[in-house]
């Protein structure tokens, strides 16, 4: 696990000075050491590639990068973990490769070098990597296909040089990006609470997609990227072994994932999905895992996460966060945030106690609910769809104004539109009754009207939270797919694939720990794919299957009670310990206006939370805080 970083396309000295200054940005993601490589390209235009690294294999400097391959030439940056890297380093054996170090490193560069880009399908775990081929003279960047592991590019611009790197704000350190906002960007945000791919926050910088590689000219210039994964198998469709196949794939995923030369732990909430991946590494040897407890009892999951420990018999470790101690580490934990996001401080908290505690990796249960329907909308969305498709477009829109004209006492009262879930039904029946538009708006952090207030413009491209080519690549994804397959591939893209994972990433690799997540690994997800829809889901909301094949000799009743995600207790903190601080932050009006955000409807949506206001939640508020908080620090303006 690290951060690699280049530049492309300028003079000799140019590249090597920026990708130094963007690795040096990102030295949290690999404390351990440091690299630098820079060559010409057959032209005028020359590369440079950096690296910082975070050691957990192979902690020699045989191992070190960039790592080159003296055969080809070819150079390798490299963030991440194959976990396959022993069977493709003897296949590769058997055609001739050698190897000097005993990693995965070199395995993904002599693949390279031996299989070109058909060598990225081949390899299973979380990586973002670029090569250098002097054969092709270009960089090829590439990104895992469960979008595990980040990577942003700002393509070449006038005389200044391709830059990539592992977090947007390295990239701003270059002082080569300029510091605005993206409007489809902002808006992005402003619906979901994050910012949908394949854009960011910053106008000059995009995501690499998940699952994609892409090449950059020795001049600079960039391709478009390809897919080298092809997702369009339909679920549903294997046979009666289909469980079976999952049950060894999940029981492979957790055992790849504990292969480590520095100390690991596993995340432990006590709920079912990291219970299961605990008990799976249980029965290798020893495991130690860890809990944050706090003082407000109706968000403390301890008592559960100590009980399903206990019967696991393994190492538990506690660590108790209090609303003082938060507000004093908030600014660090802010400062984590790689782009705005109304969510990752919980993970910040988590991971920096892991890591003061000596462990290096830890293993986290992301990614049950999304494979499994633990989410409400699994139950939620099929009804949606199956009751607003027979209904006529003008009865939806009709019954959309009365639910109108219900609310309007609410604005009376609060000064703000209604934001519960049944206000939302509003924007449902404005909406298409397909499964993309229905997630959408479901998610959404605001209302569509209480959009329009907020903000002061509005991007064209962006229709509820989507651009127009993300909106693309999850219809085709949904398609074909039954109600709760559909559920399941928009939970895994959007809420797991562009808040959490990266989340995961930017906070945990801030105090320099690397987080697997045995959930997300995409022969797993094959493999739950082939699973019948009612053996995969049903009950829906129970994650059945899960506990079957995950949870076996566990007493059940350690896991009947209502759902709860891992939240911190922001509704108490907010209205306590942090309401001077989001106080004077509303009452900025110039930054609000330099956000594009009107100070005076986020000073009556504050007010309307502070009174109790319903459907007014913490993150109604904590949303737009959080992200004038973070362009303030970037100095970032529309």
């Amino acid at each position: 696990m690290c951060g690699i970083a280049g530049a492309v396309g300028g003079g000799p000295a140019e590249v090597e000075v920026l990708a130094k200054e963007i690795a040096a940005a990102q030295s949290h993601r690999g404390p351990d050491g440091s690299g630098l490589w820079s060559g010409a390209g057959r032209g005028e235009g020359h590369v440079a590639l950096a690296h910082r690294r975070l050691a957990i294999l192979d902690l020699g400097e045989s191992a070190s990068q960039p790592m080159r391959d003296a055969r080809t030439g070819c150079v390798l940056s490299y963030n991440g973990e194959v976990y396959n890297f022993r069977e493709l380093r003897r296949e590769l054996e058997g055609e001739g490769a050698r190897f000097r170090s005993s990693g995965d490193t070199e395995v993904v560069l002599q693949a390279w070098a031996h299989w070109g880009t058909a060598a990225f399908a081949r390899l299973r775990g979380m990586f973002a990597l670029a090569i250098w081929d002097p054969r092709d003279d270009r960089v090829v960047l590439a990104r895992d296909r469960m979008g595990i592991k980040p990577l942003y590019l700002s393509p070449a611009a006038g005389d200044r040089p391709a830059l990539f790197a592992s977090e947007v704000r390295a990239l701003l350190a270059s002082g080569r990006i300029e510091r605005r906002i993206d409007a489809a960007g902002l808006s992005s945000y402003l619906w979901n609470g994050y910012v949908h791919g394949p854009g960011t926050i910053l106008r000059d910088v995009r995501q690499v997609p998940r699952g994609s590689w892409m090449a950059i000219e020795a001049d600079g210039g960039a391709g478009a990227p390809v897919a080298f994964a092809d997702e369009r198998a339909e679920p549903g469709r294997d046979g009666g072994d289909a469980v079976e196949r999952l049950r060894d794939e999940l029981q492979r995923a957790v055992a790849m994932r504990l292969v480590s030369d520095v100390p690991l732990g596993i995340f432990l909430s006590g709920g079912i999905d990291s219970s299961a991946i605990a008990a799976l590494a249980a029965r290798t040897g020893p495991v130690t895992t860890f809990n944050v407890a706090f003082d407000e009892g109706r968000y403390d999951e301890s008592p559960y996460a100590r009980a399903v420990a206990a019967a696991l018999g393994v190492d538990h470790r506690e660590v108790r966060l209090s609303g003082d101690e938060f507000l004093a580490d908030l600014d660090e934990a802010l400062g984590s945030l790689d782009q705005p996001t109304f969510d990752a401080v919980n993970t910040f908290f988590v991971s920096r106690a892991v890591r003061r505690a000596g462990f290096t990796v830890a293993l986290a249960g992301t990614g049950g609910d999304e494979l499994f329907g633990g989410y409400a909308s699994f139950r939620d969305l099929p009804r949606a769809r199956s009751v607003l498709s027979r209904m006529p477009a003008a009865a939806r829109h009709i019954a959309a104004a009365l639910l109108d004209a219900r609310h309007f006492t609410h604005r009376l009262r609060y000064g703000v539109p209604a934001m519960k879930r049944f206000a939302k039904l509003g924007d449902l029946l404005r909406s298409r009754p397909q499964m993309v538009d229905l997630y959408q708006v479901s998610y959404a952090v605001y209302t569509r009207s209480f959009l329009e207030e907020v903000r002061t413009a509005a991007e064209p491209d962006v229709v509820d939270g989507l651009s127009s080519a993300a909106r693309f690549d999850l219809e085709a994804a949904v398609s074909g797919c039954s109600d709760l397959a559909a559920v399941s591939r928009l939970e895994q893209r959007c809420f797991l694939g562009e808040r959490l994972l990266r989340d995961t990433d930017c906070t945990s690799m801030a105090v320099s720990l690397e987080v697997r997540v045995p959930l997300v690994d995409h022969a797993l997800v094959a493999a739950a794919e082939a699973v019948d829809d009612r053996r995969r889901f049903e009950p829906v909301g129970r994650k059945q299957l899960l506990r079957e094949i995950g949870l076996g000799g566990i007493d059940p009743a350690l896991f009947e009670r209502p759902k709860a995600g891992f939240e911190l207790p922001f509704d108490d903190w907010i209205r306590g310990t942090l309401r001077e601080r989001i106080t004077s932050t509303f009452a900025d009006d110039a930054l609000c206006e330099r956000v594009g955000l009107r100070a005076s409807v986020l000073r009556r949506l504050w007010q309307a939370f502070l009174s109790g206001a319903p459907g007014i939640y913490w993150t109604r508020v904590w949303s737009p805080f959080v992200l004038l908080d973070w362009c303030r620090s970037h100095d970032v303006r529309l």
